[in-house]
């Protein structure tokens, strides 16, 4: 059996939830952000209560690790060391992108040969971005793009791709091949992390709680990244 506490704080959601063998036993959220630094620390307190009252041991703390906001990135990757080091667990890093992609890959219905695309927001038409298959093996790595009505032209004129995130809203009007869709609504939230968590748990993907530090989004010079803060 394995328990494990997430923390997801990339975007302006801040979110808490454990999992006992990939199901939820607790979880707490807020959508109305950006108020990480004056919640997180409560809902940590609260889920650490519900597990020592219970007598459920932790196996790991989980953590996502950008690409996302520099603030929330630097508050729940800290708060997650901090947890690490004062209860000896190991902690594991998720990429941000691939936590967008589990409840669309899990409760919606796509074609067998569909994609995926999470998008994290920069500023103006540049987002964060990465091409999955339904597996979640990566089609294109994550890379830094500005959108147009050529962005992702090549994979469009294949075979359908799914576009979703806090950086795919304002990608509708650039992006307008039949094969494209847009899904609304889709958050990078601690209670979606449980199925990357416990896959990297069994398989003892962790991370040195010294040395990790999480993806910061990049800075852009005339749309070209200048260098990882």
């Amino acid at each position: 059996m394995s328990c494990i506490l997430n923390i997801e704080t990339s975007t302006t959601a801040c979110s808490v939830a454990i999992s006992q063998d990939g199901h939820p036993i607790f979880n707490k959220e807020d959508l109305k952000g950006p108020s990480h630094a004056t919640l997180l620390g409560t809902f940590v307190d609260e889920a650490l209560s519900f597990v020592d009252s219970h007598g459920i041991p932790l196996d790991a703390v989980a953590v996502s690790c950008g690409p996302g906001s520099y603030t929330g990135l630097r508050i729940g990757v800290s708060m997650a060391k901090g947890i690490c080091y004062g209860r000896d667990l190991p902690l594991i890093g998720l990429p941000t992108l691939e936590i967008l992609c589990v409840p669309v890959l899990l409760h919606y219905d796509l074609p067998e040969d569909a994609l995926v695309c999470p998008m994290i927001d920069a500023r103006r038409m540049e987002v964060y971005t990465a091409l999955y298959d339904r597996a979640l093996q990566p089609i294109q790595e994550v890379s830094a793009q500005i959108i147009d009505e050529n962005s992702f032209l090549d994979v469009l004129n294949q075979r359908p791709v799914y576009f979703f995130g806090n950086g795919a809203a304002k990608c509708r009007e650039a992006i307008t091949h039949s094969n494209a869709h847009f899904i609304d609504d889709i958050l990078p939230l601690a209670r979606t992390m449980f199925p990357l968590a416990e896959k990297a748990n069994l398989a003892g993907r962790f991370e040195d709680v010294a040395y990790f530090e999480p993806f910061y989004l990049k800075e852009f010079v005339a749309g070209v990244p200048k260098k990882l803060l």
